[in-house]
């Protein structure tokens, strides 16, 4: 994985932290899937909040 593919992104909505290292088993994304590598229909966890809503971390 590179450091791009690390990065971590945050819910503008609701502060949840998108981890590339941890993926989101429940909604089907495997650990070590880049936020780039999700689906555009990608939806936070927690509020719902659609992928263009999500910002880098850090």
């Amino acid at each position: 994985m590179t450091e791009a593919d690390q990065q971590k992104y945050k819910c503008d909505m609701c502060a949840y932290i998108y981890d590339p290292a941890k993926g989101h088993l429940p909604s089907g994304v495997k650990s070590h899937t880049a936020f780039d590598d999700l689906p555009g229909t990608f939806r936070c966890p927690v509020c719902g909040a659609s992928k263009d809503d999500f910002h880098p971390v850090g």
